[in-house]
């Protein structure tokens, strides 16, 4: 049966369109628009006097041993390798170099059919939802998250539940968690290191979300996978390294991008790694391919799955990131706000001076100073800075942003 969201017809010579997607229309992501804000401000005082802090686009060069990658292969390989079209479910060298290197990294032995290449983790995401999924289940995500859960969860069909946030820590407030799930919860979707909010999941909340699921699955009588969205998790500071959720729970689907990890965020590749031990991982895996028959996915883009099975171990330099954010974090305590130090990411989610974060932020406008109010992130009354920008700029911004806070709030 064909959900009616999406019926296009005629009758009587009216034409109908998709009424969802018009109306989404009217609900554009902030984040953009407060980019495209800045891009106009830009020409008129020049975008060098512009503080925009609303786009996650990682600013760190893309590693020179990447783009010799990629020189290499134009040089050597034919047109036809480099630019036709891939299998299905990806090129298999490729599935079984990613598959190899997780193998190394993680512990966990997946294979090549545990893989499947996708256009970054919105698409890696889109794909999981649909493959364990039907509509009417539940997929429960914790503030603050990711506004684009909204439309990659309820856009399968499925539901979005939302635990509230635990704003001490920015962990997972279990006794919160407790109160959404239900038996029509079929995913938890996690996302960490986490945007926004800049946290990092300990190894103790990750081994008690495992133990919550296996309880949760046994009581219930049907499985609860685990999707984790993990495209910022290199970008880990003071020389820590962030728990891999899979390493916690067999029933998990890892969900990643090359985006942050390299600077390649226009490239749109990546990856779902099926946990091995998932009873149907390589029928999963399969499952992808048909799913992308029906939302036009098609592969990435064969030099680019060629490109990434030979830098796997590559990053780009995060040093910029991690001083950005020790700039701001102090900056801000020094100002008055609330907020807690990021453990990785490029982003700093402090609570605003007001209760209104929408108000603040336009406020901020005043002062050149553009950055993303928290409601759609699920936690009213804060907001995101996305400190992936040159210091020498986050360091002019912090004048702005003393004369805003003194101006409108001491």
């Amino acid at each position: 049966m064909i959900p009616c969201f999406i019926l296009i017809h005629c009758q009587k010579g009216a034409f109908m369109i998709a009424s969802l997607y018009e109306e989404m229309l009217s609900k554009k992501s902030v984040i953009r628009t407060l980019s495209e804000f800045s891009a106009e401000r830009g020409k008129e005082i020049g975008y060098d006097n512009v503080f925009d802090y609303s786009l996650g686009n990682p600013s760190v060069p893309t590693p020179q041993a990447f783009t010799d990658i990629l020189i290499r292969l134009l040089q050597t390989e034919t047109p036809t390798k480099l630019h036709g079209y891939s299998p299905t479910l990806g090129i298999p060298s490729v599935k079984q170099a990613v598959a190899a290197s997780l193998h190394r990294r993680f512990g966990i032995p997946y294979q090549a059919t545990d893989i499947f290449l996708t256009t970054g983790a919105a698409g890696a995401v889109a794909h999981a939802l649909r493959c364990i999924t039907v509509p009417g289940d539940e997929v429960i995500t914790f503030a603050p998250y990711f506004p684009e859960y909204t439309a990659y969860v309820n856009l399968s069909g499925a539901v979005l539940k939302v635990v509230p946030a635990d704003t001490a820590h920015f962990q997972i407030d279990f006794t919160e968690l407790e109160k959404v799930i239900s038996p029509k919860t079929m995913a938890v979707l996690i996302n960490t290191p986490n945007n926004p909010s800049g946290a990092v999941y300990t190894t103790d909340t990750l081994q008690k979300l495992a133990d919550f699921l296996a309880a949760k699955e046994a009581e219930y009588g049907h499985e609860i996978y685990l999707i984790s969205d993990e495209p910022y998790r290199e970008i880990v500071f003071d020389g820590k390294a962030s728990p891999n959720p899979s390493t916690f729970y067999n029933r998990s689907i890892m969900c990643y991008s090359f985006s942050k990890s390299l600077s390649i965020p226009g490239e749109r590749i990546g990856y779902i790694a099926f946990h091995p031990a998932i009873e149907k991982s390589a029928t999963l895996t399969a499952m992808c391919g048909q799913i992308s028959r029906g939302i036009g996915h098609n592969c990435p883009a064969t030099i680019m799955q060629l490109a990434i099975a030979e830098a796997l171990d590559l990053t780009s330099d995060f040093s910029v990131y991690e001083k950005n954010a020790n700039l701001l974090y102090q900056e801000l305590k020094d100002l008055g706000f609330a907020v807690q130090k990021p453990d990785g990411t490029f982003y700093i989610f402090p609570k605003a001076l007001e209760a209104d974060a929408n108000l603040f932020s336009q406020k901020a406008l005043k002062y050149d100073l553009v950055v993303v109010p928290s409601d759609s992130f699920g936690l009213p009354g804060y907001f995101r800075m996305a400190y992936c920008i040159p210091t020498e700029k986050v360091e002019r911004s912090l004048e702005a942003l003393r004369k805003f806070v003194k101006t409108e709030y001491q």
